[in-house]
């Protein structure tokens, strides 16, 4: 998987055997003819690009894993990990996602649920200084 994205490209990680995965997918093809197709039960994550998807939410690596999957429970849950650690899990297990995460440029989100993806389409609201 390359860990150079194009800004202008949509970019959409999911599994493509979901029904979540599915519909993220559909949103995707609605919003840009162009879609970077990352799905997670065909293609491997890096560390590098995991790291960049996180950074993009602006949230911890641990806070997009499905904690009531029965790999989470079985393999993962209790430990305490540092941020590699937790971006291997990650890009070890990309299953692990929550949901599907859509990237365009410097915006990305966690499709929880799939239609979450329109976010990417509103506009910026930065805050007046």
């Amino acid at each position: 998987m390359s860990t150079t994205l194009n800004p202008r490209e949509l970019t959409l990680v999911y599994d493509s055997t979901t029904s979540e995965g599915r519909k993220a997918l559909a949103y995707a093809f609605s919003l840009s003819s162009k879609v970077n197709r990352q799905d997670v039960s065909e293609v491997k994550l890096s560390t590098t690009f995991v790291r960049q998807v996180v950074k993009a939410l602006q949230l911890r690596p641990k806070d997009l894993l499905n904690r009531a999957d029965p790999y989470y429970q079985q393999h993962v849950r209790g430990r305490d990990l540092n941020m590699e650690g937790w971006l291997d899990v990650l890009a070890r297990n990309p299953r692990l996602l929550k949901g599907p995460i859509a990237l365009l440029g410097d915006r990305a989100v966690l499709c929880e649920p799939p239609s979450l993806i329109y976010q990417l389409t509103k506009p910026v609201v930065r805050p007046v200084e």
